[in-house]
């Protein structure tokens, strides 16, 4: 008989979702501790703009993988599952439920499903080959290399999503096979944990007002002068870091080419732009469990509905 796995609670969400506030209250409630799967809360000396959540937001529930890597750093979904994977195990040998929380749909699934990043070698020769060889050529010709190579992996990439085309032919280079075999035999592997994913679940409408007003905060906490300062301490432009959501939309206004008003603009449209990808990227995942929000319940009611969803998969211990 097969050993029963541990239990990994996950909460997944568009931006300003409430994702934070919640997955809190369970955490307080069922005994846990925070793994952040946000792709931008991981870098330090950027909290405003990534809506990193504070200490006092924290209520003293330990949280990992935020503000622990310079925005210089390079970070990989690689380097994001071995931390989470090494936070999981210390959190379980406490005898504490793992609660992962974030809307980057990458990490999420990096960790929930039999993904295998040892096997795919990579060379950085190889990178900068294909990257000068896309200046000159342009993404479409490598894309349709990749068609002749792997058409499998070709059929889920976009012709404009130059990383993805780069690595899927760097692979195919280093070892004469397509990605695509590699994410066959991918599948074969066993997931150690059993991964149980609520997904908040809001009306366009009143998530866009939500995502407005956040964007209307942070300005008035700082955004402005958090990206200033990050400037002044060296961290370009070209960075993965600076290209986040909150950042690079104030670069025009920065450097004198737009108003305010219109970077504010930008970065409300960018951001609820970001929120439909989210949700278009979970809404393809069968596994998530929709807990309906909105703005006429308070946090209490919202943490017993995740309970009732949860209760049946998850042997908890809860806190008075």
């Amino acid at each position: 008989m097969e050993a029963k796995k541990p239990k990994v609670l996950v909460i997944v969400g568009p931006t300003a979702s409430g994702k934070t506030p919640l997955g809190v209250a369970l955490a307080k409630r069922l005994g846990g501790e925070i793994i952040s799967a946000d792709s931008m809360q991981i870098y330090k000396h950027m909290s405003i703009g990534t809506a990193k959540v504070s200490l006092d937001e924290m209520q003293g529930v330990p949280h990992h993988l935020v503000d622990c890597v310079s925005p210089d750093e390079e970070f990989s979904v690689a380097k994001y599952k071995a931390a989470a994977l090494e936070a999981i195990e210390a959190i379980l040998s406490r005898g504490k439920l793992p609660i992962i929380i974030g809307g980057t749909g990458l990490y999420i699934n990096s960790l929930s499903l039999p993904w295998d990043f040892q096997k795919k070698d990579s060379d950085e020769k190889i990178r900068w080959r294909l990257t000068a060889e896309a200046e000159v050529i342009g993404n479409k010709a490598l894309y349709e290399r990749l068609k002749s190579v792997d058409p499998v992996t070709a059929e889920i990439v976009h012709p404009n999503n130059l990383n993805r085309l780069i690595r899927a032919l760097e692979i195919y280079e280093l070892t004469g096979k397509p990605k695509s075999d590699f994410d066959e035999e991918t599948k074969k592997h066993s997931v150690p944990y059993d991964y149980i994913i609520l997904g908040l679940d809001w009306d366009r409408e009143t998530l866009y007002e939500r995502i407005n007003r956040r964007v209307d905060r942070m300005i008035e906490e700082g955004l402005i002068e958090e990206t200033k300062m990050l400037i002044e301490r060296g961290y370009d432009w070209n960075l993965t870091a600076m290209k986040a959501i909150g950042y690079k939309e104030l670069k025009a206004y920065l450097e004198g080419e737009s108003s305010l008003a219109e970077a504010v603009t930008i970065l409300k449209r960018d951001s609820r732009h970001y929120a439909k990808r989210q949700m278009t990227w979970f809404r393809k995942d069968k596994r998530i469990q929709w807990l309906k929000m909105d703005e006429t319940r308070d946090l209490e009611t919202q943490v017993e509905e995740c309970l009732k969803l949860i209760r049946p998969q998850l042997v908890i211990n809860e806190s008075e």
